[in-house]
């Protein structure tokens, strides 16, 4: 299906339902699946990125089986809004990507998801090393989180008279 806009996503949802968010880095891939009511993030493993064919394998096989509607990924632009080569690194991964799903994919700007992610970590008291481990899903699941906001404010904003 390829890349959608958000405010596209709704009519793209079938009951039940979920969404995957995805926290793009060049050594590991942060994963974070919503609830079927579409209100929460929960992170999920981390896949250890090695070779495109794998990590699509690997993620694919995550997604299997969990009813996944759509991808969130996080785009990683500047904080002044420009775009560097890791924006242009996740759109290759998803062009990559829709060859071998129909799943849509969604961009999410992320900036500052991994600084959210890693002071929710360090308020719930995480160690440093286990922080390390969960970060990347973290951040996936901040990412989907927000998608998911701002979802729920379309849905309000369309249920107005």
């Amino acid at each position: 299906m390829g890349v959608v806009d958000i405010s596209s996503l709704p009519a793209l949802l079938a009951p039940g339902s979920v969404l995957a968010g995805i926290d793009l880095g060049t050594k590991t891939i942060g994963l974070a699946i919503s609830d079927a009511r579409l209100s929460f993030a929960h992170p999920r493993t981390v896949i250890t990125r090695t070779k495109f064919t794998a990590d699509a394998k690997a993620l694919l096989d995550a997604l299997s089986g969990q009813a996944v509607a759509a991808i969130v990924i996080g785009l990683p632009v500047n904080m002044d809004g420009s775009e560097g080569p890791r924006v242009q690194a996740t759109r290759a991964f998803v062009r990559n990507m829709e060859r071998l799903t129909d799943l849509p994919f969604v961009y999410w700007d992320e900036r500052l998801s991994t600084v959210a992610a890693e002071r929710a970590l360090i308020s719930m008291d995480v160690s440093r090393k286990k922080r390390g481990e969960r970060i990347d899903s973290a951040a996936a699941a901040f990412i989907l989180q927000g998608a998911l906001d701002r979802l729920r404010s379309l849905r309000m904003a369309s249920d107005r008279p």
